[in-house]
């Protein structure tokens, strides 16, 4: 067995991986962060096929983690507002011009909207998405969680969306309204440079930490709870913020014939056979300390 120590926050970790797996430390930045599932499809040869090896379609990846993101922050605004009297409004915002695009056009929006709402007492709760136009225009999709009772001014009539028009209505599927955009988007679009292609605001501490817990790669998620934050550490792999443990990715990455190849060298011995959501861990734990 191999030790591997890190001690790259807070307190040093040990864990033993088996003799022959080594952790690749020459895979692109942020390569490692993508395995475990996402994207992934099984590799073949022309002659032998390895249950452990997979090819990553990059396109694919980035497809699954924008639903993924803008599904789940939609879905946690249901969740914590529950039976509270919110109604989603649909806010599609569109430019005048082509080359009209700004990177700070939606932020500046966003703080407008803002501080009118909070003039009249209540937080902003928004999931947007960027859709790029046939004529090649962006434009936006933004899905905000209105007090029933109060409605929205066109942003284009209170001179906070200069940049062109804006339609307005009320959303009776709000989770059904983002992926209809969503599943438009393939991965191929050439967004203006500077553009993102979704951002959300307003989710309280508990949403926050469901939401990053979704995000984690799949072979984090059967290893980390709630409330526990990762930061990629070059070379070394993803660290607890509080604790400083170390997990490094169970997956080698690899380059072959023009293919992206993910090898899995290891498995984490305590890790979680299925993962039903970011609360699975908790009857496992109870019966580790009954």
């Amino acid at each position: 067995m191999i030790p591997l120590k890190c001690g790259i926050m807070k307190a040093p970790f040990e864990f033993e991986f088996p003799q022959t797996a080594q952790c690749d430390r020459s895979a692109p930045g942020g390569a490692l962060e993508r395995m475990g599932g996402t994207g992934l499809v099984t590799f073949k040869t022309s002659d032998t096929q390895s249950p452990h090896s997979v090819e990553i379609d990059q396109v694919q990846c980035r497809i699954k983690r924008l639903r993924r993101s803008v599904t789940t922050a939609a879905r946690l605004f249901g969740f914590t507002l529950g039976r509270r009297p919110f109604k989603p409004a649909m806010l599609t915002l569109t430019y005048r011009d082509v080359d009209g695009f700004s990177p700070r056009d939606v932020s500046e929006l966003i703080k407008r909207i803002r501080q009118w709402l909070a003039r009249r007492g209540h937080a902003m709760r928004y999931v947007w998405v960027a859709e790029l136009q046939a004529r090649g225009a962006l434009h936006y999709h933004l899905l905000l969680w209105l007090p029933r009772g109060l409605t929205l001014p066109k942003p284009d009539k209170q001179g906070w969306w200069p940049h062109g028009h804006t339609r307005i209505e009320w959303a009776r599927n709000a989770i059904g309204y983002l992926c209809k955009y969503v599943s438009k988007f393939d991965g191929q679009e050439q967004l203006p440079k500077g553009a993102r292609l979704h951002g959300s605001g307003g989710h309280d501490d508990l949403a926050k930490s469901i939401r990053q817990w979704f995000n984690l790669p799949t072979w984090l998620k059967s290893l980390a709870g709630v409330g526990e934050r990762f930061v990629r550490v070059k070379g070394v792999g993803l660290v607890e913020r509080g604790t400083g443990v170390c997990m490094p990715s169970p997956w080698r990455v690899s380059f072959s014939g023009g293919h992206v190849v993910a090898t899995q060298v290891f498995k984490y011995p305590n890790a979680l056979a299925n993962v039903g959501g970011p609360y699975s861990r908790l009857d496992y734990v109870r019966g580790e300390h009954a």
